[in-house]
């Protein structure tokens, strides 16, 4: 193998200082990208950051930060003393062997023409083949009854006999899902809504984009919680969206602080996780929720009201959205369902008034033009045949269980060292370290003993130290043996091994 100095860096390592993004964050680009083709075969050496630093013409503190990264992700490993190599076990089968000195040749980061770059959307998401892992509150895919679906699905797949054209199947299956699921959404959620105030989309995602595509314009003005949703913050700024942070406290989002940000700026648009705000998990109090009505009617402002996270609540009463309460025409309502079922199978929805709605279903038609006939007939049944309150009410069960079990485990484990409340809705809390450290070397502990905690759901600013940790997608034992392996690191940490300090 060619030594670490004669690999040609500048033919596909390409750095512009003029672009948005930061210069690390480009170095982190083109080197995963490189390893994912296979030009930077794994095993290959790289040079000191000194020498690297001359070949491409960057400050070693940027170089440096750039392979932290790198290293976090699982591309790189450094070797004290012996130097840094690279880890290719995420290079797809069909890699470029090789590299090209042209640039013009081998290289995707050339193009004979010109287009837009995004250095807001990139993918945060981590993967890792650790044996514990915490997430962000996913719910146990092995806990999804794929039984009931499937015997559904069967049934109608059978069904071949039908005297009725395809145009007038797929009208006659989505007008009935519609009216099962706008009475599935009025019966949970205590709303008074029609088909017509009803939008159904493949996604929550897709719902979520639409939603703003519609609403917001480049530069209008959106206030959101801080600590927020990452990925609905990455959506609202691509669009072009100027974000104004509005801070969080133990009710919910401070609507003393929205109505001073309110008579300073010409708000557009209040995105608001009211139930269950992520990352905190705190709901909106009665008497906030009243006086974010109120303010959307004063100061002329729409509400995106997200309830992500619906489906696992532990209490027979629980907490309303916005859009349920009589004074909510200035909501846009956006949820999900099924997020405990098999991929594919789960829903987004919109409601909003009809002519909202009416507009909404011109941009769906052109990003979603089929309509999946056989799955809204079988989530037809399963909603009409009462499967859905079936399933869900054993599902919420099992989660409940674990959400006591978690709750028990860090009251024990990691005593006088944490914070939390007890959530009455979803699959993760939100706890915050009494102890002063850096997440990141908690991060490397734990990756070291076995557990991996992505970056997505480390949160340290001046005044807070916290993490949200799933809890939902770990059995009884993997969620104690999780456990033991954050506390034992948490001790290390803070025992001051220099390795991590």
């Amino acid at each position: 193998m060619d030594g670490p100095v004669q690999i040609p860096f500048k033919s596909f390592i390409h750095l512009n200082p003029k672009e948005s993004t930061a210069l690390y964050l480009q170095l982190v680009f083109e080197f995963i990208k490189a390893i994912q083709m296979g030009v930077l075969p794994g095993g290959t050496k790289l040079p000191g950051t000194r020498i690297l630093c001359r070949l491409l013409s960057v400050n070693r503190n940027t170089l440096i930060k750039a392979f932290e990264d790198l290293e976090l992700q699982g591309y790189i490993e450094t070797k004290a003393n012996i130097g840094t190599f690279i880890l290719s076990d995420q290079r797809p089968q069909n890699a470029v062997k090789g590299y090209s000195s042209n640039p013009s040749q081998g290289s995707a980061t050339q193009t004979g023409f010109d287009f837009k770059r995004s250095s807001v959307l990139e993918d945060p998401k981590e993967v890792s083949n650790l044996p514990f892992q915490f997430n962000d509150g996913l719910p146990d895919l092995r806990l999804v009854h794929t039984d009931v679906l499937a015997r559904l699905y069967t049934s109608k797949l059978k069904r071949r006999k039908n005297t009725r054209s395809w145009q007038e199947i797929q009208a006659y299956a989505h007008s009935s899902f519609k009216d099962q699921f706008a009475n599935f959404l009025n019966l949970t959620r205590c709303l008074r809504i029609s088909t017509s105030n009803l939008l159904t989309a493949s996604s929550h995602e897709i719902s979520l984009f639409l939603a703003t595509r519609l609403l917001l314009n480049p530069g209008d003005k959106v206030v959101v919680a801080s600590p927020g949703y990452y990925l609905s913050n990455m959506t609202l700024s691509d669009g072009g969206a100027q974000i104004i942070p509005v801070s969080v406290d133990g009710e919910g989002m401070n609507t003393d602080h929205l109505r001073e940000i309110c008579q300073k700026h010409q708000i557009r648009l209040l995105y608001l996780t009211s139930n269950y705000h992520y990352p905190t998990t705190i709901p909106l109090s009665a008497k906030r929720r009243m006086e974010v009505l109120e303010m959307a009617e004063h100061f002329g402002f729409v509400i995106l009201e997200d309830d992500y996270d619906f489906d696992f609540h532990y209490d027979n009463s629980p907490i309303l959205p916005l859009a349920a309460f009589g004074n909510s025409k200035r909501v846009v309502y956006v949820g999900s369902f099924g997020k405990s079922l098999p991929s594919g199978f789960g829903w987004g929805f919109i409601v909003a008034p009809a002519v909202f709605i009416k507009e909404l279903e011109k941009h769906q038609n052109i990003l979603e033009p089929g309509i999946d006939v056989i799955k809204e007939q079988v989530l037809t049944d399963w909603i009409q045949d009462g499967e859905v309150h079936r399933l869900s009410k054993k599902n919420k069960k099992t989660y409940k269980e674990r959400r006591d079990l978690f709750v028990a485990l860090l009251n024990e484990k990691l005593k006088d060292h944490v914070r939390f409340q007890v959530p009455h809705r979803g699959l993760a809390i939100w706890v915050e370290w009494l102890d002063r450290f850096n997440l990141i070397n908690l991060q490397k502990v734990c990756a070291a003993n076995g557990l991996f905690l992505p970056k997505t759901i480390l949160y340290q600013t001046k005044t807070v130290t916290a993490t949200r940790l799933g809890f939902g997608h770990l059995d009884h034992q993997e969620m104690t043996k999780a456990v033991e392996i954050l506390a034992s690191s948490l001790h290390a940490v803070l025992a001051g091994n220099p390795k991590y300090s």
